[in-house]
């Protein structure tokens, strides 16, 4: 199966068509006001559209409530929910009902103690990613530069599709492949000059690094 590569936190056309333009096979957008990759609403309209027909739409938010996710669904149209919060198990599966969406859960990760969460989460979601768990005290549980510890998942038996993110960048990526065997990877800060602020040439160097170790895995 081809890797699948997502760029998350995009803000602008520029940054956005960068992204498409090198073959992002998703695109992020972050609806959680701490992030400084948060979105308005007019804005993830026109960043819908630019994106529609060429990479899948993902929106993320954090323990949002339903009148937030329609709002949400209604303006961008995404073809997938990411459920960045400590939404349950039963929240997931009722996201789902009601708006008809496939949903990606994440997990954050520290210690193999946080995969006990998984055979739940996995029997609602369509697709987990896993993260590094933020530092207590952190406004935000994503988008912070952390790497966890890949071997956790050496040996994960999950027939879900997962992908793996937390301080990926164009140097880790191929190691990060190596180890979990992630059919998908995903970034963030790893691509930013600053917070919030996507650099289009990491961009490019992060999705080229991503094929050359989908290449690799092939062989």
């Amino acid at each position: 199966m081809p890797l699948l590569v997502k760029i998350c936190g995009l803000s602008t056309r520029e940054t956005l068509d960068t992204a498409l333009e090198a073959g992002a096979d998703m695109v992020g957008f972050v609806f959680f006001s701490p992030s400084p990759r948060h979105l308005s609403l007019e804005t993830a309209r026109e960043l819908g559209r630019q994106a529609k027909g060429r990479a899948a739409k993902v929106a993320l938010t954090v323990d949002a409530d339903d009148a937030t996710l329609e709002n949400i669904v209604e303006t961008l149209r995404p073809d997938l929910l990411q459920l960045h919060g400590k939404e349950t198990i039963a929240r997931v599966r009722d996201i789902k009902a009601k708006f008809a969406l496939p949903v990606m859960k994440v997990i954050a990760v520290e210690t193999s103690a946080d995969l006990a969460v998984l055979p739940g989460y996995a029997s609602v979601a369509d697709r987990i990613l896993f993260d590094a768990r933020a530092p207590k005290g952190a406004t935000r549980p994503g988008g912070l530069g952390a790497v966890f510890d890949w071997h956790v998942l050496e040996k994960l038996d999950l027939q879900l599709p997962f992908m793996v993110s937390g301080g990926l960048s164009a140097d880790n990526v191929a190691e990060a492949v190596r180890v979990t065997r992630a059919g998908g990877v995903d970034v963030s800060s790893g691509v930013e000059s600053a917070p919030g602020v996507k650099d289009p040439e990491m961009i490019r160097h992060f999705i080229r690094a991503a094929r050359a170790t989908e290449e690799l895995m092939v062989r």
